[in-house]
């Protein structure tokens, strides 16, 4: 049932694994979804748009201009509940990677507010080639959703990855996506994120390069999945999208300390993205400091209270309560120790190191932690990450 009333615009682009496509569509539409279907002219040399047509009882779009005028993106974009691109070419890749509006198919991706996933189909070499790896990993940036290729002999006569995913594989995966749902529905969930500024004087501050993205998308995520969440967001500029989130602005690791010690007794869960500071100035000045003669100049800090501990301490049964670390050396050990000394449930570690998984970035790379195991976690784009700590989150709600 998760796929009935869904509306999905499957975009197939030219490949001889165009074939596919039409037992994709047949499943799709006995799995209950209403389907449009959008052809590049190259996917219509392989297969006839009449062929699509008559399953999906739509007419297809092969062009953003036809005879009947113009063929409105926007509008399909805004529609769909999911645009799925089935197969993706080498080309077409490379096209949504850099934004290249020049067909029907990149024209809605550009104007798609759903969540898109893509099935690469290409040949052994051209799948492996470093230009088109480069082109998922962008698009898996953007938060794209990567169905794998699998393995198998290949149109050229060669054998290796490249195949495009069988139907029922590319079918599992959207009916998974769908099937999340609403699974944090009604639940009350605390999300801290961004940085901390602790002031110096009226114009400089301690600060870190924190931007606040894997917080605010955690956000995104649990409320697109029914969570009434209170966002604690620190100084970033991330925009905040989502609807269902109550959004509160702190400066400072005290006031994001005191509101999250008084949100914290009506919440169920606490998930705590934000790299708050340890230490702030002991004293800070009225008026700017002045550079003066001095070639050094000294800083007493003191420390700021610890969110994570202070929430663990109070815990309630039931409350589940997760930590992030973000290190530069032995994560896991070092994650270890916070998930203990804090009494998280679990902790979501990453190392500046990884590349792509550092601060700024658009992916993320980690591992979550608890008592008595480790999953780790390939890169992907922070809105997927989002998605892999709340299914843990969900996956302890319910044993």
């Amino acid at each position: 049932m998760s796929l009935h009333g869904k509306r999905i615009v499957l975009g197939v682009s030219g490949s001889i694994a165009a074939y596919k496509a039409v037992v994709l569509t047949r499943l799709l539409i006995k799995a209950g979804a209403e389907v449009r279907v959008l052809m590049t002219p190259a996917a219509a040399e392989f297969v006839s748009p009449l062929t699509f047509s008559t399953l999906s009882k739509q007419a297809v779009l092969t062009s953003v201009i036809s005879e009947a005028g113009w063929n409105n993106h926007v509008e399909l974009g805004l529609w769909a509940d999911a645009l799925l691109i089935a197969p993706a070419t080498a080309n077409t890749l490379a096209r949504l990677a850099r934004g290249i509006c020049d067909n029907i198919i990149t024209a809605v991706y550009l104007s798609a507010r759903c969540p898109v996933f893509f099935a690469p189909a290409m040949d052994v070499d051209m799948w492996h080639h470093p230009a088109t790896q480069a082109n998922v990993a962008r698009l898996q940036a953007y938060g794209n959703v990567l169905i794998p290729v699998e393995s198998g002999e290949l149109a050229s006569g060669l054998s290796g990855a490249g195949r495009l995913a069988e139907p029922e594989h590319i079918l599992a995966r959207l009916e998974a996506h769908f099937d999340r749902g609403q699974d944090l529905a009604g639940v009350k969930l605390l999300v801290t994120a961004g940085p901390t500024y602790e002031a110096l004087d009226p114009v400089r501050y301690l600060g870190n390069h924190a931007t606040g993205k894997m917080g605010v998308a955690v956000a995104e995520a649990a409320a697109a999945r029914g969570a009434e969440v209170l966002l604690l967001l620190g100084p970033s500029s991330v925009p905040v999208n989502e609807r269902g989130i109550t959004l509160v602005r702190v400066q400072t690791a005290r006031e994001m300390h005191a509101a999250a010690v008084a949100a914290w007794p009506d919440r169920e869960v606490a998930i705590l993205a934000a790299a708050v500071a340890d230490f702030r100035p002991a004293t800070v000045a009225t008026e700017k400091i002045k550079k003066g003669d001095e070639e050094r100049l000294s800083i007493e800090l003191v420390r700021n209270p610890d969110i994570a501990a202070e929430l663990g301490r109070s815990k309630r049964p039931r409350q589940l309560l997760v930590g992030f670390a973000m290190e530069t050396e032995r994560p896991l050990e070092h994650g270890r120790g916070k998930l203990e000394r804090k009494q998280l449930d679990f902790i979501v570690v990453n190392s500046l190191r990884e590349s792509g998984a550092g601060f700024g970035h658009d992916t993320n790379k980690i591992t979550i932690l608890d008592h008595n195991k480790q999953r780790e976690f390939e890169l992907k784009s922070k809105a997927a990450v989002a998605n892999d700590i709340l299914d843990e989150v969900v996956a302890r709600r319910s044993a």
